[in-house]
């Protein structure tokens, strides 16, 4: 049971980090947001959230059924490794970044196809669960498919809570947070993701 409610904390703590920092997402949820309210986030969310289930689907059925101790190690320290360079590419780049909470663009116009089409065409998407998120997947595979779902749980939590966040600031044509205060929080998450890259990777 404890390593169950290890992985729902560790799905919704990596999973607030990679949501904190800005990308195409952040910016389709805002477009969308102040054309369409609050519900927007979680819209953007559904999309981005029906890839993910189909990859840990194809990493459950696909990769589990080849991929043994030896595989899940070297997975993990390359996972940690990926880890460890996006948390200092975060912390490095967490002034500039600040600065994109307070900016919009122009995105498709359905907020479930722009979750879905923001995340297909993010490189840094693809790379975490080719690295970082098929090893958290195929460690709590070791475990059970309860403790897999759980942290897709934690997961998907942390990306509805904070683009939920997002959307409704926007709505109301104000942010929640000021831009030191974002940036403060990317600077933690960032440090948060090479330690934690650094304990994955070691263990």
């Amino acid at each position: 049971m404890f390593e169950i409610i290890n992985m729902l904390l560790i799905g919704f703590s990596v999973g607030l980090s990679g949501a904190l920092v800005p990308g195409p997402m952040l910016f389709a949820t805002i477009d969308s947001s102040l054309r369409k309210g609050w519900i927007a986030g979680p819209e953007v969310v559904l999309g981005h959230a029906f890839l993910e289930l189909i990859i840990v689907i194809l990493i459950v059925l696909g990769m589990s059924s080849f991929i043994g101790s030896k595989e899940i190690s070297t997975i993990s320290v390359v996972g940690g490794l990926v880890l460890i360079v996006f948390g200092a590419m975060t912390v490095k780049g967490a002034s500039d970044a600040s600065n994109a909470l307070h900016t919009g663009g122009g995105f498709i116009s359905n907020p479930v196809a722009a979750g879905l089409i923001t995340s297909i065409s993010n490189p840094y998407f693809w790379i975490w669960w080719l690295a970082a998120g098929s090893a958290l997947v195929l460690r709590g595979l070791e475990t059970s498919l309860v403790a897999v779902a759980f942290f897709v749980i934690g997961h998907w939590i942390a990306d509805l809570g904070w683009y939920s966040v997002i959307s409704t600031s926007f709505s109301r044509g104000k942010s929640v947070i000021s831009s030191k205060t974002y940036e403060r929080i990317l600077v933690s998450c960032g440090l948060f993701l090479i330690v934690f890259g650094a304990w994955f990777a070691i263990g």
